[in-house]
């Protein structure tokens, strides 16, 4: 939060580099400087404390809580479920008494902390009725010699009677759906227009290793979504796997879900068994991983389609020699599986790895 605040990037192990970004914070607090007249800031939690913490010192003018689901990431952390949503609520809690809460209508934890504010309220979903409302979701696609590849997804954004359409290009599935609906609540929230809005998400760059849409070997197309992964994460995942149509068969390649605590076992059989009835082949990599086998078994994926790694190297080398014209494959997992592996393994061109895929710095690839 702090480097993101001075705008400072990650200094690592380097002394110099970090009395680089200190110097850089002194010139900002001295100094006449072009500093944001706003900021976004992600407060997440990786432990007891992190939000109640930093909320101590940072008073949002705009809360925005997004999705918290039946086994939220980092649980493992915490004592209970119900203490990792206590820990999240402290970012309502901490609103200006001028500030407006915006909450997802879909996930009733996060909805149920509109009585911890009297603050304005915005709210945004896709099941449920919300104030900022998504429809007619579909998949986008391009025909490239002679096979059909999905390259996005459109829909409309309904708002006080009135329905934008809006695409998103180089990107899948309802977890780039949901942040659109949470920025148009922002935007309206600062009095934007529609207009306005719209066109700045026409201009949204996706980030990466979170469902992009790449190319891939023998013409085949790659959903990379290597960033990180959790049951609710990958679960809508192969949500969006499921509704992509392709000529060639769907591989989903899928690692460990980390810091799962009790949760971990069933989530990760659970896993195996919604792979099962979407994916013509399983490759499943690291030790909680395995327990994905279990599940696609259950399920009556036959074995011979299951295919087991260690470690996301020789994943990668597996894949790399079983891609055929026309497949589509999901490559998820957590981020110290390293499944970014995988994907730059199998793409058409890998000289753009440091463009397209997520911890290509120096410090990550020289990392095991």
């Amino acid at each position: 939060m702090p480097l993101t605040i001075l705008g400072c990037q990650n200094g690592w192990n380097n002394p110099i580099l970090w009395i680089r970004n200190i110097l850089h914070g002194l010139e900002l607090i001295l100094y006449k400087n072009n500093y944001p007249s706003c900021l976004i800031l992600e407060v997440g939690a990786d432990r007891p404390g992190d939000i109640k913490r930093i909320t101590k010192w940072l008073h949002p003018d705009v809360s925005v809580v997004t999705r918290i689901g039946t086994v939220p990431v980092h649980v493992e952390a915490f004592p209970s479920r119900a203490d990792l949503i206590e820990e999240k609520s402290y970012l309502v809690r901490a609103l200006k008494k001028d500030g407006i809460l915006i909450l997802n209508t879909d996930d009733p934890d996060v909805l149920g902390m509109r009585a911890l504010a009297r603050q304005r309220l915005i709210t945004f979903g896709v099941t449920n009725p919300a104030d900022i409302a998504a429809s007619n979701e579909r998949v986008l696609y391009e025909e490239n010699d002679g096979i059909k590849r999905p390259i996005g997804f459109g829909f409309k954004v309904d708002f006080s009677g009135n329905s934008v359409p809006l695409q998103l290009k180089h990107v899948m599935g309802l977890q780039h759906l949901y942040p659109v609906l949470a920025a148009v609540a922002v935007g309206v929230s600062q009095d934007l227009n529609m207009v306005e809005i719209t066109q700045a998400m026409n201009d949204h760059v996706p980030p990466r290793g979170r469902m992009n849409v790449l190319r891939g070997i023998h013409n085949s197309t790659i959903i990379d979504d290597t960033y990180n992964a959790s049951p609710v994460a990958l679960g809508e995942a192969l949500e969006a796997f499921k509704r992509m149509e392709t000529p060639g068969r769907k591989i989903a390649v899928l690692g460990d879900m980390l810091e799962l605590g009790k949760f971990s076992a069933e989530e990760h059989k659970m896993a195996g068994r919604i792979t099962a009835g979407i994916a013509n082949k399983l490759v499943a990599v690291g030790v909680r991983a395995r327990l994905m086998k279990e599940g696609a078994l259950e399920a009556k994926m036959h074995i011979s389609n299951i295919k087991l790694f260690d470690k996301s190297t020789d994943a990668a080398e597996f894949v790399k020699g079983m891609v055929k014209k026309g497949d589509l494959l999901l490559i998820k997992g957590s981020q110290s599986i390293r499944m970014e592996r995988v994907t730059a393994a199998v793409l058409e061109e890998p000289e753009k790895a440091a463009e397209l895929l997520v911890r290509q710095e120096p410090e990550w690839l020289a990392k095991e």
